[in-house]
């Protein structure tokens, strides 16, 4: 019962880690290029209306539940005594802890300095101030949360070779 709900809780952090380190690269690779292409008014608009959408029960799942699944399967880790296979969802705990340091410090800000623009005149100047930075710390996030991610496989398979040689 306590492996199945180490298991269980190892695959959950991985799912959910991936899902986050998954919505940071679709912004990387394609919706801030894409956005790259409109005029200040439509990109503004945009991450406006993607900034108020995002802010949902399926996002908070994903986005809060991630740590807190990293957090409880490393518990879970150590209370197992198996220190060996602990490093790496340890590991995966301070690379999303990081990965929310960012988000708070600096996307989070620069989301709502865009959201409270209104006046068609400092348009230009707020996306100026905006895009590159908010994309160069989004490109960071991306990396450090599928970092995580990588970790947490690495756990789950380090986890299964332990178990698949404990039934031996």
């Amino acid at each position: 019962m306590y492996d199945t709900a180490r298991t269980a809780t190892l695959f959950a952090a991985t799912l959910a880690t991936g899902l986050m380190a998954g919505l940071f690269f679709a912004f990387s690779v394609a919706v801030m290029p894409g956005l790259r292409q409109a005029d200040d008014a439509t990109f503004v608009t945009a991450m406006q209306r993607i900034n108020s959408a995002i802010l949902n029960g399926w996002f908070a799942l994903a986005f809060a539940g991630a740590p807190l699944l990293i957090a409880a399967a490393t518990a879970l880790h150590l209370r197992a005594g198996a220190r060996s296979a602990l490093l790496w969802p340890a590991a995966a705990l301070v690379l999303y802890v990081a990965m929310l340091v960012i988000t708070f410090s600096v996307n989070i800000p620069l989301n709502n300095a865009l959201g409270a623009a209104h006046a068609p005149g400092e348009l230009s100047t707020l996306r100026a101030l905006f895009e590159d930075k908010w994309n160069r710390w989004n490109l960071i996030r991306t990396l450090t949360t599928t970092a995580a991610l990588a970790c947490l496989i690495r756990a789950v398979l380090g986890y299964s070779s332990i178990s698949s040689a404990g039934s031996s």
